[in-house]
Parts: structure tokens; sequence; C-alpha cells
């Protein structure tokens, strides 16, 4: 009896340690764990709101997590970040409204506005716009959280069912333009930047979100290069946090997770790495310094990707960098020849897809032959970095803005994007070829949502349409159309009967079939 009772309390040990999973090939754990001192699951906080304890934080490279082309948040169901994962391929969770109408507006009246500058000067800036996914979070009573940044210089909390305010606004000093980032581990934090210099670390388990460290994009490098924004959704994985801003650098932060003694959340961020998304011969080869990364950064098998406006392609591998050591290499360079602000994204093989346009900001001559070389849609393969192109296919035209700013989708085969100009397109993900071109009013900016062998996506006339791409092969059929106010620049979210989205006409909107 006592063997037996020794036998069973040591495997209650190894049980709770995480030996197991290491020997069954799960997620091996690292950081700090979800429960304070006393051993009493993390607290829900004073905002009301029922939080979850944060599962263990994997370690550098996870294949199971941040490979993988599910959600990155697998200890708990929702949308926590731009495209979902760290291969920025995830896109929600049907099903897709069938016949779809407004269920409610936010604000209920007037719009998300404020005055900010820019290369064009001092202008009204309304509603949301690119990339500007919400978050989706859905916690452990069910409720549905939108967390939204807008063009009024707030992060907004709102109840995804009623469009009624769940927490306090975050009040930036600019436009919180792009897309922010939920903690995938579910720690009760938020990460996003805004058009005030500043990338943030947000805790919600407070009365009001709490910012408890920010950095300055132009005072956290020794050379700031182009403009001072963060459009990019930070990507964490594990206890690290990945990032470029409009510096034209990238970072990696140790977050130091932790909770403190009154189990509030704690962040004790760390820069462990800061490097140029440029170099000397993209500067020769472009002739200007436009070289902002306004891209999601993409992670797989230790490698991080991202691309600038001036057209330079990257892969840095970061595995002993998110192992807790000092050590990274650049083991992929590409010049694809212009502005490449879509964010890259990577399938299961590890090829990358990336979407490239006429740069708009400034007169690029030298850009002009390699953007008629290469075509603005490509597939590349990083383990052949002396010739990666896969295929190419030129999608939009040759004007300022023209081509690729919508994040490539990929689903069943088929890559979905659309272009500038007006419209949407699908390329065969295997051999590059053309299927098909949908005509819509221009500008598309939005990134094309598929989802159950459907596809929903927004014009610049306000429309939010889906179609039928059951079969790909055929130019889809609409299934509905749905009129918003404004250009539809920001990408919905799809979650369980519910779409999700903010235009530039001022609001955000809950979408989904009748009560």
């Amino acid at each position: 009896m006592v063997l037996l009772l020794v036998l069973l309390m040591g495997g209650t040990l190894l049980w709770r340690s995480g030996a197991f999973d290491s020997l069954f090939g799960g997620t091996s754990a690292s950081g700090p764990g979800p429960s304070t001192s006393t051993g009493a699951p993390a607290p829900s906080g004073s905002t009301g709101i029922p939080s979850r304890s944060p599962s263990a934080s994997p370690s550098a490279a996870d294949a199971g997590i941040a490979t993988s082309s599910g959600p990155i948040n697998r200890s708990f169901p929702g949308l926590t970040t731009f495209r979902g994962n760290a291969m920025r391929s995830f896109y929600g969770e049907g099903p897709v409204p069938q016949n779809p109408q407004i269920l409610w507006k936010y604000p209920t009246t007037g719009g998300l506005c404020s005055t900010s500058d820019d290369l064009f000067g001092h202008r009204v800036w309304c509603g949301t716009g690119w990339t500007g996914q919400p978050n989706v979070i859905q916690h452990a009573d069910g409720t549905i959280e939108i967390r939204e940044g807008a063009y009024d210089d707030h992060y907004h909390f709102l109840n995804g069912m009623t469009g009624k305010e769940m927490r306090p606004d975050l009040v930036t000093g600019d436009l919180a333009k792009g897309s922010a980032t939920s903690d995938a581990d579910g720690y009760p934090l938020y990460y996003g930047g805004s058009r005030d210099n500043n990338l943030r670390v947000i805790a919600l388990d407070r009365p009001k979100p709490t910012v408890l460290w920010e950095v300055n994009a132009n005072t956290s490098t020794p050379h700031r290069v182009w403009n001072d924004d963060w459009d990019g959704a930070p990507l964490d994985i594990g206890d690290y946090l990945l990032e470029g801003g409009e510096n034209s650098w990238f970072y990696v932060i140790r977050l130091n997770r932790h909770y403190d003694a009154k189990h509030l959340v704690q962040v004790n961020p760390k820069i462990v790495m800061l490097v140029p998304g440029y170099d000397a011969q993209l500067f020769r080869d472009v002739h200007d310094q436009d070289v902002s990364i306004e891209n999601s950064v993409a992670y797989h098998d230790g490698v991080v990707y991202f691309s600038n406006s001036g057209g330079l392609v990257q892969g840095w591998d970061i595995s002993d960098i998110l192992n807790g050591g000092t050590h990274y290499k650049r083991v992929f360079r590409f010049w694809d020849g212009d502005d490449t602000d879509a964010s890259i994204v990577i399938d299961q093989q590890g090829y990358l897809y990336v979407g490239r346009k006429m740069e708009e900001n400034v007169h690029r001559p030298e850009s002009f032959p390699r953007d008629h070389q290469i075509g603005d849609l490509m597939k590349l393969d990083p383990r052949k970095p002396n010739d990666p192109v896969v295929w190419s296919v030129q999608l939009g035209g040759f004007e300022p803005d023209g081509g690729l700013l919508g994040t490539p989708a990929l689903y069943k085969g088929v890559v979905y994007d659309t272009y500038t100009e007006g419209g949407f397109a699908a390329v065969d993900a295997e051999t590059g070829r053309l299927l098909w071109k949908v005509t819509l009013p221009g500008p598309t900016w939005m990134s094309p949502v598929p989802i159950d062998d459907q596809l929903v996506v927004g014009d610049c006339s306000g429309v939010l349409h889906d179609y039928d791409i059951s079969n790909p092969s055929q130019k889809p059929t609409e299934l509905w159309h749905l009129q918003l106010s404004g250009c539809e620049e920001s990408t919905p979210a799809v979650w369980h009967g519910m779409i999700w989205v903010g235009t530039r006409g001022g609001q955000i909107y809950g979408i989904g079939d009748a009560p």
C-alpha cells in the first residue's frame, strides 16, 4: 500500500510538471504559470468580465502551436490577432450568416473620427481602416467581446452581440490604425500601437484598460527611417512579442509576464532583438528611404518573415532568441521590387505567399523593371534563397498604389486576394494559374475571408459581399450582399454566425441573421 501511494504521488507530480506532455509529444511549458503563489487560479480582476487562467507558454519554435494552420490561441476560443495565427492563415469559425442584417452599429449616432497629420496634410479620419480586423474573444461564460482600434484615437471593447461597451476605451494620442493582438496564452493582456509613436502592452484586469509598458518608435532605435506608426498586429509566441514598425525596424520583446502579490497581471519587457528591416543594397535598388514595415509579421519553424515598403522580403532565424539565447541570423533575403505592405502568409509546407503594390508616396522609376519582371502575387520557397520564385501572377495594374494591399487567403488549394484597382481573384496555389477575377468598386484594400466554402469580401462603395467558392475553378456566385456606410478597408472577423467589421463611414457593425 505504501509503495502504491508513492507511485500515485510520483505520477501526480510528473503530470503536474508536464513531463508526460514531453514524453508523448505535447507542448513543453516555460515562463510564468497560470497560478498565484498560493496556488489559486488567476483572478478575474475587477472588470466584471470572467477571465481564464493562462495556458503554459510554449518554448521557442513550438511546432504544435506556433506553426499550426488553426488558431494560435489553443486554450480558449476566439480570434486573437490579424489572420488568427502565426502563419496568418486562420480566418475565424463559421457559420457565415445566411440572410444577414445589421444587428447593431457603434456608435449609434455620429462617428469614430479625429484629425491627424500625414504626408498629405492635416485631415479628418473616420471609422476603421487597413487592416483593422477586430479581435474576437469568447469568454468563459460565453460572452463575446470585440476589441477594435479606430480613427477616433481610441481602442474599443464591445459586446459582440449588442454593441454595448464592456470596458472603458483606451485613449491614445493619435489614430489607432492596423490590428491589435490579445494574448494567445490567456493572460489579460492586449498589444497594440498608435500613430502617436507608441506600441503598448495593456492590462485588461483593472477597472479600466491600463498601459503597463510602451516603446516609442522614435527613441527606441539608433536610426528611425521613414515614419513612427505601428500598423502591423504584434505576434506573441509564448513570452515573446514580435513586431515591425514604420520606423523600419523589427523588434523581439521578452515580456516576462507574471502576476503580482495582488493577483494583477504584470510585465517586465526587455527588447532582446532589434534589427533594421532594410540594408544598404535595398537603398541602392530603390533610391529612397520609404522602407517602413507595415505588415503583420509571420512565423514558421523558428523563422520570422516580414517585408517592407521597399519590397525587401526577409526571414530571420530567431529560434535561439525565443529559447532565451542571444543569437539570430538572417536566413532569407529577396527583393520583389516595390511596396510590400500585405502580410506574408505561410502554408504548411513552408512556402510564402507575398502581395506587392506600386509605391504611391515616392517616385520610384528604379523599381519599374522589377515590377514587370515579377507579378504582384507570388509564391516563394525560402529553402531556395538564390531562386525562390515558384510562380508569380499580375493581378493589379502599374499605376501608383496599384496592386495588392489585401493579405492573401489560402483555402483548399486556392489563393484568394483583392487588388487595389477594384476586385478580387483566385489563383491555383500549386501552379499559379489565374482561375478568375471579380470586379468590385475600388479601391479594394481589405483582405478576403474564406470560411465554409464561402468568401466574405467588402468594397469601397460600402457593400459587404458573400460568394460561393465551393467550386473554385468556376467564377463564384454571389450569395448575398449588404449595404454599409463608407469604404471597407478593414478585414471582417467571422465567428459563429456573426460578422464584425468597421468602415471609413465611422462605425463598427455587428452583422448576423435576424434573431
